[in-house]
């Protein structure tokens, strides 16, 4: 027994040559998410953040998404498409993001954004990182609209169809991601910003628990053929995850033992 894809159509509506997707959508909700979130905290007595700061960071954070992301996806994912076609990182109408890219494009509008505005790298990583998880959230439910990016073949009782996965019941790994890099990644940080803690600390926790995550949901979920390794037991994913939770680690001993400053 299996479930059935819902069949959503990946298009909202369209108005003409104008085509509105949920996949879209939901980097939009993540967005609009984000503005919110920080917003809030810069609110706050003491923040020492303006919202107009909240509006440039999250401008500087959408690119790094964006460029790093699509450089990552070709990169990590389709290097030899791109040796083979040098324009092919152009062609975003093809689809493509990748999650890993789109942290080093991140990390890299933290840094301008810091030194723009002086303040250090982790205290603006440390800002940003609990509203992350959010907008993760809303992309992996794009990908489950889009049926894309589905699990490996299953006989669980919650296995399910998908049409572009042949006819047998496969893991829903995008709601497997959406659970653990969205919903409990977001609840794991907002309950650590509420303690005290060094600057760095929160950067380091998103990085292990997303690592953690994602290196655990990646053998639920199939991998590219031309990705898996070792048969196909371990995926590029996995491989790109396990240096975020080793640099998390030691982020977070780091700051816990050299970082006096502390927030409240």
């Amino acid at each position: 027994m299996s479930l059935t894809f819902p069949q959503i159509d990946p298009i909202l509506f369209q108005i003409g040559p104008l085509a509105v997707r949920w996949y879209g959508l939901m980097y939009l909700a993540g967005a609009l998410f984000a503005l919110w979130y920080g917003n809030r905290q810069a609110d706050k007595a003491g923040s020492g953040w303006t919202r107009d700061e909240v509006s440039d960071l999250l401008f500087a954070g959408f690119l790094g998404v964006v460029i790093g992301g699509r450089i990552g996806y070709v990169i990590f994912y389709q290097f030899n498409a791109f040796l083979s076609d040098p324009t092919f990182i152009f062609k975003v109408w093809m689809g493509g993001m990748s999650f890993h890219g789109g942290l080093i494009g991140v990390l890299v509008a933290f840094a301008w954004f810091g030194r723009k505005t002086r303040r250090s790298f982790w205290t603006v990583a440390d800002f940003a990182a609990p509203a992350i998880p959010f907008g993760l959230g809303a992309v992996r439910i794009g990908n489950f609209i889009n049926g894309e990016l589905w699990g490996r073949a299953t006989d669980v009782s919650w296995g399910m169809v998908f049409p572009s996965g042949g006819l047998v019941a496969r893991h829903p790994s995008q709601l497997y991601e959406f659970a653990f890099e969205g919903i409990v990644l977001f609840c794991i940080l907002n309950w650590f910003v509420l303690k005290p803690r060094p600057i760095g600390a929160v950067s380091g926790l998103f990085l292990i628990f997303y690592g953690l995550f994602r290196v655990i949901i990646e053998f639920y979920r199939e991998p590219d053929a031309h990705l898996g390794l070792f048969g196909g037991v371990i995926s590029m994913g996995q491989i790109l995850s396990i240096p975020m939770i080793i640099a998390g680690l030691v982020l977070m001993l780091w700051a816990y033992r050299k970082n006096k400053q502390v927030l409240i």
